[in-house]
């Protein structure tokens, strides 16, 4: 592929020689960090976990764990489940290829790619306390791009536009590098069409697609749509510094993370987003249910926070009824957090909240409302 000399140049240091490091298993960890790698046995593929399942890890609350995650683009069977040679093939040198991406496709991991989903994560965490009826709190202090290089995919007949797209048999992969603009920034980097160079960029800001707690029972639920568990929930705004409340659903938690994305469009509308591999510091606290339900009142599923915004879900399988669904959780957060009646609270709304689509393609969508936190300064 022919490139334009400064786009080389790009290319070369977002790729070839990457100015961050590669973060393969257990190096450039911070000194006495709680670590979890994202090995075989740490992880789930295609299947969440459940109350039946053992803990991997065991932490007190306030506990920070660097945890490893993977993507599972490049080690999917439609890209040859050979992630050295599918990254060779767009240019990747050998070295910047994650050992553990590349034992986790080569293994005999439980995964049955007819029936199970394509996310990989990492977990489960024990939590010591969390009960079934309070909130798991889910901090992301810290995010790292474990690779310089993602995956966009349209694929097997699915996202926004299904039917349509992908067109003709294959299924489309666009590989997208991490590389530096001319003011040094790194940005996400794609080509505008088949046999171009990277030329279209854009702002990247990672986030784990996938943050969840265990299901009551002894069923692994599907890893594609999210719930009140959490799981495939695809909200971009879950970036550094921001926290997710998950209602707890068996003793411990469970917790885990995956699905890790470098950026994403709200909506998704492809399948997925530039999929690519991360390192989280994630801090877990347990709230305790009645002091849950003084802050946010009774949540139906998972609640984010961020430092200007509280963000109510709201999903169902219809787009329709997932919007009503976050309309009743923002109201019953305005009544609870700073005593507004629901007459007063569904015309706040109306008038001054985003209601926002976290993701149409995931079988259950999702719904985000971005309740400004600065406009109750006065209660």
């Amino acid at each position: 592929m022919s490139l334009p000399t400064s786009q080389q140049s790009r290319v070369q240091r977002g790729v070839e020689t990457s100015p961050e490091p590669i973060l393969q298993p257990g190096e450039h960890l911070p000194e006495g960090a709680r670590y979890l790698s994202a090995a075989a046995e740490n992880i789930f593929w295609g299947r969440l976990p459940c109350a039946t399942d053992v803990p991997v890890l065991h932490i007190q609350p306030g506990e920070q764990v660097v945890i490893d995650t993977l993507s599972h683009e490049g080690i999917l069977e439609d890209q040859g489940r050979d992630p050295a040679g599918y990254f060779a093939s767009h240019g990747v040198p050998a070295e910047h290829v994650l050992t553990d991406a590349i034992e986790l496709a080569a293994s005999e991991h439980a995964r049955d790619p007819r029936v199970d989903g394509p996310h990989v994560n990492t977990g489960p965490i024990h939590v010591a306390g969390a009960q079934p009826g309070d909130l798991l709190k889910v901090t992301i202090d810290k995010l790292q791009r474990r690779v310089p290089y993602g995956i966009i995919s349209n694929r097997h007949g699915k996202g926004a536009l299904n039917g349509e797209y992908p067109r003709g048999e294959a299924n489309v992969s666009i590989f997208a590098a991490v590389e530096p603009d001319d003011a040094g920034v790194p940005r996400g980097w794609m080509a505008p069409r088949a046999g171009a160079p990277r030329q279209l960029r854009f702002d990247l800001a990672p986030f784990f697609g996938t943050i969840g707690v265990a299901v009551a029972g002894d069923v692994r639920p599907h890893s594609v749509p999210p719930g009140a568990h959490g799981g495939n929930i695809d909200i971009k705004v879950l970036t550094e510094g921001t926290s997710l409340y998950l209602p707890v659903q068996v003793p411990g938690a469970l917790a885990f993370v995956g699905d890790p994305h470098f950026a994403q469009g709200d909506g998704e509308v492809a399948l997925t987003a530039m999929e690519a591999s991360l390192r989280g510091h994630l801090r877990f606290d347990v709230v305790p249910r009645e002091q849950a339900l003084r802050a946010f009142g009774e949540q139906i599923g998972p609640l984010a926070e961020t430092t200007d915004h509280l963000i109510p879900t709201g999903m169902d399988e219809d787009l329709d009824i997932a919007v009503r669904n976050c309309v009743r959780n923002a109201i019953v957060l305005l009544q609870a957090r700073w005593g507004l009646d629901a007459e007063h609270a569904y015309a706040y709304l109306s008038a001054a909240t985003d209601f926002n689509i976290s993701q149409v393609v995931d079988i259950v969508k999702g719904v985000h409302a971005k309740v400004s936190v600065k406009d109750f300064a006065g209660l």
